[in-house]
């Protein structure tokens, strides 16, 4: 049975500055295209049989930088979670508004059209069908998804049969690596967040 890598993007201006990015396309930074460029030697020797990876610039250049996947799948399933009305703000400004706010219990409010937010569990619904298209991949070697901080963590804790807000135990840096198996038959975090 293959592994499940996961890879979260470089870092970018906005994860850079705390910013809450979602949907905003925001490209890497000259120090997150590095990171990502970084993680190669650690990818070299796997047998990864399939990359995808979020629609986002960022997404799929780290792709590109840290696999040399120019022909990653791009999946919408695995766009970062919809801010909503909190797009591009940090916690501390949310928070001078709805004090105590936090984003994993309090979720996100309405936003724009082409922000309108959406909750944990939608989230989770999303990470379940990326893992329902990928079980049977890992018959024949290791898949690779290239994403964001709050997608791939949610992800995890539906590996792990965790509730979608489980996905708040897990920090999880830009420009890392983790990886997701089996150990006894059952299914484990092999690394977290290394780089």
């Amino acid at each position: 049975m293959g592994s499940l890598i996961l890879l979260r993007h470089g870092e970018t201006e906005w994860s850079l500055a705390g910013k809450h990015t979602g949907r905003t396309d925001i490209p890497l930074t000259p120090r997150g295209e590095a990171a990502a460029a970084a993680l190669a030697p650690l990818l070299v020797k796997r047998d990864i049989i399939a990359v995808l990876t979020s629609p986002a610039q960022r997404a799929v250049r780290t792709a590109s930088l840290a696999l040399g996947a120019a022909d990653a799948q791009q999946d919408p399933d695995l766009w970062e979670w919809d801010y909503g009305g909190y797009e591009g703000k940090t916690t501390a400004e949310i928070q001078e508004r709805h004090p105590g706010w936090y984003l994993w219990r309090d979720g996100v409010i309405p936003g724009d059209s082409d922000h309108p937010g959406e909750s944990v569990d939608a989230v989770g619904i999303r990470t379940d069908r990326v893992l329902a298209r990928v079980w049977p991949l890992l018959n024949e070697g290791d898949v690779a998804l290239v994403a964001h901080g709050h997608v791939l963590r949610i992800l995890t804790a539906r590996w792990l049969n965790l509730p979608p807000a489980g996905g708040r135990l897990f920090s999880l840096d830009t420009g890392t690596i983790s990886m997701l198996g089996y150990e006894h038959d059952e299914r484990v975090i092999l690394t977290w967040n290394a780089q």
